[in-house]
């Protein structure tokens, strides 16, 4: 399954939930689901505290599936083509040299 095939899949979820409905207590704009993002992407920090490797591995799965659900829905939304914005940005970073890393060199 590709991106836009697990778009489509959470765009039906949504739907099924009635999300995408005008009076929605679970309005699907940007700034709501930027928010949600947030907040499960500390969920998945919080396998982390106190522990170098989460202890709950299903758990843990789920919670990056939340983030990944909400990325999706953002790009979505926001008319993003995730996939290609994905590319452009590997593209772009291929050859990039961060400064921390080039501190780094220096010191060696």
């Amino acid at each position: 399954m590709d991106i836009r095939q697990l778009t489509e899949k959470m765009n039906q979820l949504v739907d099924h939930h009635g999300w995408y409905d005008l009076d929605s207590p679970k309005a699907q704009t940007p700034r709501n689901l930027a928010i949600s993002l947030c907040l499960e992407t500390a969920e998945v920090l919080e396998h982390f505290q106190w522990s170098e490797k989460p202890k709950n591995k299903p758990e843990f799965e789920g919670e990056l599936a939340d983030v990944a659900l909400y990325l999706l829905q953002i790009a979505s939304v926001s008319g993003i083509d995730l996939e290609q914005a994905i590319l452009t940005k590997i593209e772009q970073n291929w050859d990039r040299v961060w400064q921390e890393d080039q501190e780094m060199k220096m010191q060696e």
